[in-house]
């Protein structure tokens, strides 16, 4: 069964989740989140998230991660510092090897609830559903388990299009 590890990044706390995929069977295994101090330099935070999602591919060695993708707010600040931490949780899969995809929140909205605009409590619940037994504490651990949850969805069906168009 694939490791698939999700992403949610963010500056203050990146959210991670790792499933085993397999067809449709979708198995929890473990969720966290990366926190960061605020009082901290950004450098020395980018650093931190760095170093903690390089031990976690270490210790898990998933097949392929998924992360959300960045979307702008009116805070151009705030957006920028995303982008930062978006850019390590791009990184640290890279330099590890693994392939990576990129999913809009929209898209993992739709792929967990069923429609784009669903509140981050009904992807909290539906996440719970999915993945009997994931009890995240955090919702950047939860949006991290729907972004590997999507990204099970869409690797899934790009498979059996392979294998209807190799047929």
């Amino acid at each position: 069964m694939p490791l698939l590890l999700g992403l949610d990044p963010g500056l203050a706390a990146t959210g991670w989740g790792l499933i085993a995929a397999e067809a449709n069977r979708l198995r929890h295994l473990a969720d966290g989140v990366i926190l960061t101090d605020a009082a901290t330099p950004v450098p020395d935070r980018l650093r931190v998230l760095h170093d903690a999602l390089a031990a976690l591919i270490a210790a898990h060695r998933p097949d392929e991660a998924a992360v959300e993708e960045t979307y702008v707010n009116r805070n151009g600040a705030a957006t920028l510092k995303l982008g930062y931490a978006r850019g390590i949780a791009l990184l640290a899969p890279a330099l590890a090897g693994i392939p990576i995809a990129e999913y809009g929140a929209k898209t993992v909205k739709r792929a967990v609830v069923g429609t784009g605009g669903a509140s981050k409590e009904q992807v909290q619940d539906m996440v719970r559903r999915l993945l009997p037994g994931a009890a995240p504490r955090r919702a950047d651990a939860a949006d991290a388990l729907a972004v590997a949850i999507c990204h099970a969805h869409h690797r899934a069906s790009r498979l059996a299009w392979a294998r209807e168009a190799a047929a």
